[in-house]
């Protein structure tokens, strides 16, 4: 689910960028072809320009400064788009002379409207013609000394360059649109197949987590192998560190236990001396507490090995059988109720310590039976295994379930035992985070319901 959502996270911001990209390039292109577009057509204006500012410098003799035919026909035909006029701005009503094109009509002036010229002297720019024709003009001021000032103006008909740059944006939109839906059909192809090898790095994770796999197997492309090979490293190193932590734990409890055995068998030979009877009244605190966070440090560190699945049923049976044997003399029945296979999501020693403890407390006060149901149900907090152990044996009161719980507390000192089995079990399971629960069994003694994670 992570990968799938990580890839459309990839191919959402690759479609962005994508699109983003290719709008500003689509702009560029387009605000470029019509700069093109201009400056072809001002370049065919200025050609009409020039001769018509030729024909006003120099004109025939024995005629007036008045332009002939510039050898397009447009400027011929009324309101065809395309005038030239020319202006004498000496004279003392300025006298206009234009096109036929222009019929009754006129141009205005550039200069009057504040346009820049250009390095050439001329300006240009888009003005309203007759009948609202939108048109590009350029104009030139020719001064001819004694002869006069003149303002020479050519315009043309800009919808040719707006159906120029219309068509090319139309070939843009298409062409660019073809391309975002190859692109997109190519970061989707990538980010899909490109991100596989995550995906299996992913599912095989989960499946260390489960206890399915111990590592990360397979092959995998040069750019993921590295962190598969550092994964792996990182659960062999985990894996040795625990190692050696038991291994510290269990050095460390043999080293406590001889000096402790010393001490007491010392203050066991003094007697009833009262500094003897405070030493060993010390020494058994000094024991419970050292085999309590040694208990603890241990399941600790086995709490950090990655990946440890435990079948129930075989777990439960062994133990059953081994129980009957040792209560063999008294003929306690053990029967074991397990409709489906479970999978404990833990190590399987500390399975069996706690299903262990609990048989064997069940075995001890049971009269003749003791029932073990072991079944699977989900939970609020995930899947669960439960382990229900039954006898019936006299069962306990809320005060006395509430007192065996805890550490060293034994309600008859008769049994065998040193009071740490159900605490042992409740600390272990609190570490797994499931529970204990004790109550009263429907065969008449004690009831205990062990929740544990599944897998």
């Amino acid at each position: 689910m992570r990968a799938n959502s990580l890839a459309l996270r990839l191919f959402l911001s690759a479609t962005v960028w994508t699109v983003l990209i290719l709008f500003a390039t689509g702009i560029v292109l387009s605000t470029l072809n019509r700069q093109a577009v201009e400056r072809s057509f001002d370049r065919r204006l200025s050609v009409y320009l020039r001769t018509l500012v030729a024909e006003v410098a120099a004109p025939e003799e024995g005629t007036e400064r008045q332009p002939q035919s510039l050898g397009e026909p447009l400027f011929e035909l009324p309101l065809s788009g395309w005038y030239w006029q020319v202006t004498n701005l000496n004279a003392p009503k300025p006298e206009v002379r234009s096109s036929r094109s222009l019929w009754d009509g006129g141009l205005p002036h550039l200069k009057d409207q504040n346009v820049p010229q250009g390095a050439d002297g001329t300006r240009r720019s888009y003005v309203d013609g007759p009948e609202d024709q939108r048109l590009r003009l350029i104009e030139r001021t020719v001064d001819l000394g004694d002869d006069g000032r003149y303002l020479v103006a050519v315009a043309g008909d800009s919808q040719e360059i707006e159906e120029e740059t219309r068509s090319f944006d139309r070939v843009l939109v298409v062409t660019f649109g073809t391309l975002i839906v190859a692109l997109l059909l190519t970061t989707m192809f990538q980010v899909r197949f490109g991100l596989l090898p995550l995906k299996r790095i992913s599912e095989s994770l989960a499946a260390i987590r489960a206890g399915t796999a111990e590592r990360l197997e397979g092959q995998f492309p040069s750019e993921i192998a590295p962190l598969a090979r550092e994964t792996n490293a990182l659960i062999d190193a985990n894996r040795e560190i625990v190692e050696r932590a038991r291994t510290h734990v269990g050095n460390l409890a043999h080293a406590l236990k001889t000096p402790l055995s010393v001490m007491v068998n010392e203050a066991t030979a003094r007697g009833a001396d009262p500094l003897a009877v405070k030493v060993r009244e010390q020494t058994d605190i000094m024991r419970d507490q050292v085999a309590r966070h040694l208990e603890r440090a241990r399941l600790a560190a086995r709490l950090t090995v990655v990946g440890n699945v435990t079948d129930v049923l075989p777990i439960v049976s062994a133990l059953a059988r081994t129980m009957e044997k040792i209560y063999l003399d008294r003929g306690i029945a053990i029967d074991v109720d397990a409709p489906k296979p479970v999978r404990f999501k833990g190590e399987q020693p500390d399975l069996e310590e706690m299903v262990g403890n609990l048989v064997d407390n069940a075995c001890k006060w049971a009269n003749s039976r003791v029932s073990i149901e072991v079944f699977g149900q989900v939970t609020g907090s995930g899947p669960a295994v439960h382990i229900v152990v039954d006898d019936d044996g006299p069962g306990l009161d809320a005060d006395q379930r509430e007192q065996v719980t805890r550490r060293g507390q034994r309600l008859d000192e008769t049994k065998p035992g040193s009071g740490l089995g159900l605490s042992i079990v409740v600390d272990l399971a609190a570490l797994y985070g499931g529970n204990l629960t004790l109550g009263t069994a429907p065969i008449g003694g004690l009831r205990a319901e062990l929740v544990l994670p599944a897998a």
